[in-house]
């Protein structure tokens, strides 16, 4: 089979092009025919390493020990393991997988959920992880309810799209901050207000909420609890500083450090992987609450172009890959 690879950790410029085997699946996981990928910024800290921490959590301390990339996945199953009763081969389904920027890739059944049938593939692909973080991030840690006032740092990217429709779809009014380009993105998902970052500071301009998801951001802790209600949650998804260490990881560790001794509550967290909240997922889509949004679709063969894209910032909600695999393939 075709897929992407890299040996060793680095830029864009450590990813080939190659003809590999196919993955051979455990008891518990399934083959899926890979139809298309997302991307996220995910993807580029596992294939630079960066920070360093990141290669202690278990990918490779001196090289990636999965070397096909990508997580997102959409496609059709192919075989399943001994243990597997959710699925059967033809299924169209969506989630999880391990190294999905190739023609195919195997997922835990735990870690998948059948397609909607009225969601694309591309589309599809371009769900988990964005979308679970969202989700989680509110629903989970920040504990939305009906009329609460959410503040969504980050919102038109691919957690922010995600999460200011979440946030809507809980009953909450919701502001998102982003650049001038991307205003009428963020309005047109249903956010009730929108504050342009060039232009406004919005720890300065005296609002306060309930709930404030910060996604990949690099504010202060003290800024940023200015504007945080006496009793709200300040969720934090990550943090870009670019440090080869810590890359903001200090400032999530604050926030643990200290909660306890103030009446807010902070709360950095890393979403979970699970067939449930991919359902609820599925729910909220064919419900009509929420609706992935494609900034741009890239061949397997551009996986760098699609990774240098979303690393630069300009990326409008998700970024896809689309992947065509030869149905007589062996390898």
């Amino acid at each position: 089979m075709q897929a992407i690879v890299q040996d060793t950790y680095g830029s864009t410029d450590v990813l080939e092009l190659r003809s590999i085997d196919r993955p051979v699946i455990a008891a518990d996981e399934v083959l899926v025919r890979v139809h298309a990928a997302g991307v996220d910024r995910g993807v580029w800290h596992l294939m630079t390493g960066l920070p360093y921490p990141v290669r202690l959590a278990g990918y490779g301390v001196r090289a990636p020990k999965t070397a096909v990339p990508g997580v997102d996945v959409a496609g059709v199953v192919d075989a399943v393991g001994t243990d597997v009763t959710r699925f059967r081969p033809g299924d169209e389904v969506f989630g999880i997988g391990v190294g999905t920027y190739a023609e195919f890739t195997r997922a835990r059944e735990s870690k998948l959920a059948i397609k909607p049938p009225d969601l694309g593939f591309v589309q599809a692909a371009v769900v988990p992880i964005s979308g679970l973080t969202a989700l989680q991030g509110l629903r989970d840690h920040g504990r939305v309810v009906t009329g609460q006032r959410v503040l969504v740092i980050g919102a038109s990217g691919g957690v922010g799209t995600f999460a200011v429709q979440v946030a809507k779809a809980y009953g909450a009014e919701v502001t998102g901050v982003c650049s001038s380009a991307k205003v009428d993105l963020v309005r047109s998902l249903g956010a009730d207000h929108v504050i342009d970052y060039t232009r406004d500071d919005v720890t300065e301009l005296g609002h306060r909420y309930d709930v404030i998801l910060d996604i990949g951001g690099n504010r202060s802790l003290s800024s940023l609890r200015r504007i945080l209600a006496a009793s709200g949650v300040l969720v934090i998804v990550g943090a870009e500083t670019g440090g080869r260490w810590l890359g903001g990881t200090d400032r999530l560790l604050r926030a643990l450090l200290l909660s306890p001794f103030v009446g807010q509550q902070l709360r950095p967290f890393i979403s979970t992987e699970n067939h449930d909240d991919l359902v609820t997922l599925v729910e909220l889509i064919e419900a009509g609450k929420v609706s992935p949004i494609i900034d741009r679709i890239y061949p397997l063969a551009e996986v760098a172009k699609a990774i240098r894209h979303v690393e630069d910032g300009h990326a409008r909600g998700k970024v896809a890959i689309t992947v065509t695999a030869a149905s007589g393939a062996t390898a």
